[in-house]
């Protein structure tokens, strides 16, 4: 796909959900400038209920301010047409909702080392979040309330980023104005969180614990056959520790995951740089501490497959730039080649013949996208091509050339 949104392209829809769709999307500039970034397009109808509306954009601006290297950081926040945006930084690597299952079906073991990793990382950004204040030094208060295995991101380089900063707080706010329910990612929720109590930042660190749990152990720490089910098994706070499935868990990892899995909050890690510590030291300790490099060298492996497919395809769609001219030879002339005229800021005009040289495939004009649209449209009315106008201006131009 290409479609034209604002000042960006969407190029690809890499996922779509009951608040948002998400694509990836290419922000061009000056001299050639292109950075590709990630648009959440808030649904349209959503527009309409003023106090999500408030409540979403208050978020984001706060989640704006979060500047991190393990934060996915947010450029832009607007309104085109009748739906509000965010545009934020692209992370070209997968999600740990993608790693886990990967892993499984390849039949290479996730190593707790990694899992433990990934989960300093989170644990790094969540306290920088938790604790940042503004520019007078007042606390923001800033609570995720959905740390879960689809928000967490390994670049290829084995960079680990979190995002969705304070989104879902305006989500649930939205459900639980219409239905009167607590809706999202139900099984990373904490006790109070399902409670629809207020939250704090150790609500955050109960949900990283469900998620590296379940990075441990393989399965998912709640489940039920509905809604309602699950709800009362995160309530109860009835828990298995993560060795009752795998034996070879150490005792101190399991006593972290525990700690962080307390059904009271008073009970469980006072803030994430505490659950940091207890991770890094036991790491310092392992006689294997990885780096960014081994879990990027791990991911590429995983995903050895798909990341050559994705480097094929992008060959593919990667045009070739012909030289602009060549030396004559008794080849016959090529015909001249199309006007292009589909909006993408090129337009392709053929040359005269000069005395040694000929035009090979013509000369490529970049022009910007407005220019484009107004040229296209003086063609229209004059009912004639946008090339003949193009001629006649630069042959204008080079008569009065001395």
């Amino acid at each position: 796909m290409s479609e034209r949104y604002g000042g960006y392209s969407l190029l690809e829809q890499i996922g779509v959900g009951g608040m948002a769709e998400v694509f990836l999307a290419r922000h061009s500039g000056v001299e050639g400038f292109e950075k590709e970034i990630v648009i959440k397009r808030i649904r349209p109808h959503l527009s309409a209920i003023p106090s999500f509306v408030n409540m979403f954009l208050g978020e984001a601006k706060l989640a704006a301010q979060l500047i991190h290297p393990n934060i996915v950081q947010i450029y832009d926040l607007g309104k085109i047409k009748d739906s509000f945006f965010i545009a934020m930084e692209y992370i070209p690597g997968r999600d740990m909702s993608a790693v886990i299952p990967k892993s499984k079906a390849t039949g290479i073991p996730f190593p707790i080392e990694y899992g433990l990793k990934i989960a300093s990382n989170v644990c790094e950004a969540l306290y920088y979040a938790h604790t940042k204040v503004d520019a007078v030094g007042t606390p923001l208060h800033i609570v995720h309330r959905d740390v879960s295995p689809e928000n967490i991101r390994v670049a290829w380089t084995g960079t680990v980023k979190i995002l969705d900063f304070g989104i879902a707080k305006a989500a649930t706010h939205l459900h639980e104005t219409k239905a009167g329910e607590i809706k999202g990612k139900l099984v990373y929720m904490s006790p109070e969180q399902v409670m629809g109590k207020d939250v704090d930042q150790r609500s955050d660190i109960f949900s990283l614990g469900v998620v590296l749990y379940e990075w441990l152990t393989g399965l998912k720490l709640f489940s039920g056959e509905n809604d309602l089910a699950i709800m009362n098994n995160i309530i109860e706070g009835k828990i298995y520790p993560p060795s009752y499935f795998r034996d070879d868990i150490p005792s101190e990892v399991e006593a972290i995951v525990m700690k962080s899995l307390e059904k009271e909050p008073k009970r469980r890690y006072g803030n994430a740089c505490d659950m940091q510590l207890d991770i890094d030291t036991y790491l310092s300790g392992c006689e294997f501490t990885p780096s960014n490099i081994h879990l990027a060298n791990f991911m590429k492996q995983l995903f050895k497959d798909e990341l050559a497919a994705e480097k094929e395809r992008r060959l593919a769609e990667t045009p070739t730039s012909p030289p602009r001219f060549a030396r004559k030879t008794n080849r016959p002339q090529p015909p001249p080649p199309p006007v292009a005229t589909s909006g993408s800021g090129i337009l392709e005009v053929s040359a005269e013949v000069h005395e040694e040289l000929e035009p090979v495939e013509g000369l490529l004009v970049p022009f910007g996208t407005a220019d484009l649209e107004k040229l296209r449209h003086l063609a229209e009315a004059k009912n004639t091509t946008m090339e003949q106008i193009v001629k006649e201006v630069v042959g204008t131009f080079l008569k009065f050339q001395t």
